[in-house]
C-alpha cells in the first residue's frame, strides 16, 4: 500500500453552512428561512396536520367513542390460590400482603380477591372488594370474609 492509494474522500471534513454573513456567502439576508411567516421564526415546529389554513381532516370527522380511563376504578388483584403459603387463621390484610410481598402496591380502588385457584387453609380475608367465587371459596375452607 502507498501514500497515493489513500482515498482522500475518507479524510474530508464537512465544513458547516454559515448563515446570516452577508451576500456573497450565498446564505446571507433570510438565511434560507425564506421571506417572514411562522417558518422563518426560530422554535417554529408546525402542526402536523396543518392543511394550509383548512380545517384539517382529524377536525372535520366526527367523533366516536366512549373513554372512561380517567374516572375507571382499578383494583390490585390477588387470587385466593396464593393465599394457600400462610399459615392457618392469619389475618390477611392488604399491608400484610405487602409488606410479604405477595403484591407490589395499592392501586387507587384497593384490594380485590379473585376466586382462581384453590384455598385449604381457613384464613380471616379482609380486602375492598371480593368475587363471588372468591367469598364462596374462603367460607368453604372454613374462613372469614370482611369488606372494608
Amino acid at each position: 500500500m502507498n501514500l497515493i492509494e489513500i482515498k482522500k474522500t475518507s479524510l474530508q471534513h464537512k465544513s458547516r453552512k454559515r448563515r446570516g454573513r452577508g451576500p456573497r456567502s450565498g446564505h446571507g439576508k433570510t438565511s434560507g428561512s425564506g421571506h417572514k411567516g411562522a417558518n422563518a421564526r426560530a422554535g417554529h415546529s408546525g402542526m402536523n396536520a396543518y392543511e394550509g389554513g383548512q380545517t384539517p381532516l382529524f377536525k372535520r370527522l366526527p367523533k366516536r367513542g366512549f373513554n372512561n380511563a380517567k374516572y375507571r376504578i382499578e383494583y390490585t388483584v390477588v387470587n385466593v390460590g396464593d393465599l394457600n403459603g400462610f399459615a392457618a387463621g392469619t389475618e390477611i390484610t392488604p399491608e400484610f400482603l405487602i409488606k410479604s410481598g405477595t403484591i407490589g402496591k395499592l392501586s387507587k380502588g384497593g384490594l380485590k380477591v379473585l376466586g382462581t385457584g384453590a384455598l385449604e387453609v381457613p384464613l380471616k380475608v379482609q380486602a375492598h372488594k371480593f368475587s363471588q367465587s372468591a367469598v364462596e371459596k374462603i367460607r368453604e375452607a372454613g374462613g372469614e370474609v370482611k369488606e372494608l
